[in-house]
């Protein structure tokens, strides 16, 4: 069940991007953690928006 709208995937993938960036241009691995808002948007489904009963898609598919 989808619970990410479209807009919301393509912000998560935006800033998942920019985080894995940062992460490599600081050579940081905490850039990893964008790995979690790009895998979150390309699935369309986010673990904590069911927990707190948020669902930014319009119909679910």
């Amino acid at each position: 069940m989808k619970n990410v709208g479209s807009i919301d995937r393509i912000l998560r993938i935006i800033v998942g991007i920019a985080i894995m960036g940062a992460g490599y241009y600081f050579k940081n691995w905490w850039g990893a953690i964008g790995a979690v808002p790009v895998l979150t948007a390309l699935m369309g489904w986010c673990p904590a928006y069911t927990l707190l009963g948020i669902k930014t898609c319009p119909v679910n598919k």
